[in-house]
């Protein structure tokens, strides 16, 4: 299996590469199928797990759920990192394979709260926390498995496979959700048909494991473990020494953070942009984003082979700048394209929230626990919710907030003074509040007949090749800026944290913004400040790594 360094770069790839790549690509779509279900199926994992509470609180624990497995990430990227540099890349990522295939069969067998109360939404959390911590250990493994088998002047390409495997997964995710919805009626889906695709990932599983069984360990740790120069404390040595930690520095600001804010803004926010602020019907958003993903995810390949010519460093710095300059205008025609008639009410009607600034909540909420209650926050959170732009004013300390909508006030009110009548006082705003901006010309939902799916999924198109510049090459670049002594656990950290907490965290960032802000696009704030950022600290920090001879990188 092993491979000479110094092989031609330009001769066909091998049968044990293909191998390799297959094996590592396999496994690593099906991690990342099973870490993102949770999320596609937020809401009939809340009425399962969480039904003993009210609706409102299940989403937002099922929420909490799905931000764990984020959060941990890193956690997972230290643990098996260092196990990756001590035992070996492929005994680690085997591990973390089986981990994540049985946490996620395991979600589709749990009895839900009427059966079994309080320890169904402990016990998913649970499985969502072991998810995380595996797919921490994962890509790393992967990414520097495929590359310490690749030739010389071929990295970028190998690597860019595995590169494909968070937007394959996220696809096969959403494919099967959609075949299930399209051949299950909506209360077999609900009873038992979400369970389905849990369950499935066991076979996924077993087809995994067969594949990575017949590989063999890398030859570069291969080579350094039987002369006895691995790494016995890889995580002293990569984070506690100040060469190599100004290095994982580095890659985190001037590489991983605006990779994941430009890949999550593209698949992730685009998707909620089109379901939550444009209001388009969530199948129709599934199916446009689907196709884009199917349009762009070969440019994975393209972007990582390309970067095996002019370097990875263009590359990647290219998309977050792209991002910086173009998000703004994209989205912008998002919106024309999917909900004309919202673009026209967001011009013609505006809106003034009339509150105290003391009152009003920076409403960052990334776990889905927090409350925010007072008058203003009650108002500013309506709107957004509803995507309706206002402006604030400020009023005298102790103003109940107001919604001002052409000639008509409407007050808000403080759930905390409201008492027991909180939620009589709760439907009584929001009828008033979505009767006045209804009367404004804001729709309820995106009309059918007015959207333009061919612009729509240009535009998603362009944002997912955005993705595949920033995601191509950077398990190539990761790869070469750590010694192979380190490898494993050097290039793990700064991906999980950027993916994990930039990136992972980013759409409730947003939402914050935009409440604050009363404007639906001043969240795209956060990923052109972070793309921007990575693009000034790679620009001048980061090394051009496309040359580097990891075999004798130790």
């Amino acid at each position: 299996m092993a491979m000479a360094a110094t092989a031609d770069a330009s001769r066909p790839m091998t049968r044990g590469e293909r191998k390799v790549i297959l094996a590592s690509s396999v496994g690593a779509i099906f991690e990342w199928y099973d870490f993102y279900l949770a999320g596609s199926l937020a809401a009939n994992i809340s009425a399962t797990f969480f039904s003993g509470v009210n609706p409102t609180a299940g989403f937002i624990f099922t929420l909490l759920g799905f931000a764990a497995g984020f959060a941990v990430r890193p956690f997972g990227a230290l643990v098996f990192g260092s196990l990756g540099d001590v035992i070996g890349r492929k005994y680690t990522f085997l591990a973390t394979m089986t981990l994540m295939g049985l946490s996620t069969f395991v979600v589709g067998l749990l009895p839900g709260y009427g059966t079994i109360g309080f320890a169904a939404p402990v016990l998913f959390i649970a499985c969502r926390l072991v998810q995380g911590l595996a797919l921490g250990g994962e890509y790393g493994g992967a990414a520097t498995y495929v590359a310490e088998h690749a030739p010389h002047g071929r990295r970028g390409y190998y690597t860019s496979w595995i590169q494909t495997t968070a937007t394959a997964g996220l696809f096969l995710s959403l494919l099967v959700i959609l075949v299930l919805r399209i051949n299950l009626s909506p209360a077999q889906f609900a009873d038992w048909g979400w369970r389905v695709p849990f369950l499935v990932s066991i076979l996924l599983l077993g087809v995994s494991i067969w594949i990575r069984l017949q590989l063999e360990e890398s030859p570069a740790f291969k080579r350094i473990k039987e002369e006895g120069r691995h790494s016995k404390t890889p995580l002293r040595e990569a984070f506690g020494r100040w060469e190599n930690a100004k290095v994982a520095l580095v890659a985190l600001l001037g590489g991983t953070a605006g990779q994941a804010v430009v890949w999550y803004t593209g698949q992730f926010y685009a998707l909620f942009f089109l379901t939550q602020t444009l209001k388009l019907n969530p199948t129709t958003a599934n199916i446009v984003i689907a196709v884009a993903l199917a349009i762009g995810t070969p440019f994975f390949i393209f972007f990582g082979w390309l970067s095996d010519k002019i370097g990875r460093k263009p590359i990647i710095l290219t998309g977050c700048l792209l991002a910086v300059v173009t998000y703004f205008p994209l989205f912008g025609a998002l919106t024309n394209a999917v909900n004309p008639v919202l673009e026209q009410a967001l011009e013609k009607s505006p809106v003034t929230v009339i509150a105290d600034p003391a009152e009003c909540s920076f409403q960052f909420n990334p776990t889905g626990t927090a409350s925010f209650t007072t008058s203003c926050d009650v108002a500013k959170s309506f709107l957004a919710t509803n995507s309706v732009n206002y402006s604030n004013q400020a009023a005298p300390a102790g103003t109940v907030a107001q919604i001002k909508i052409g000639d008509k006030t409407i007050a808000s009110f403080d759930k905390v003074k409201a008492g027991k009548d909180a939620a009589a006082k709760t439907k009584a705003f929001t009828d008033e509040a979505t009767s006045a901006i209804r009367a404004a010309g804001y729709p309820a939902a995106a009309d059918p007949a007015k959207v333009n799916t061919p612009m729509v999924v240009l535009i998603l198109t362009i944002l997912v090749i955005y993705v595949t510049m920033v995601y191509g090459p950077i398990a190539a670049l990761l790869v070469e800026l750590f010694p192979t002594r380190i490898r494993y656990s050097g290039m793990s950290l700064p991906y999980h944290i950027g993916n994990g907490w930039f990136g992972g965290f980013l759409p409730p960032t947003i939402f914050a913004i935009v409440a604050a802000t009363g404007n639906i696009y001043s969240g795209l704030w956060y990923p052109i400040v972070i793309a921007g950022m990575t693009f000034v600290i790679g620009l001048l920090f980061m090394p051009e790594t496309k040359d580097r001879d990891i075999y004798h990188h130790d």
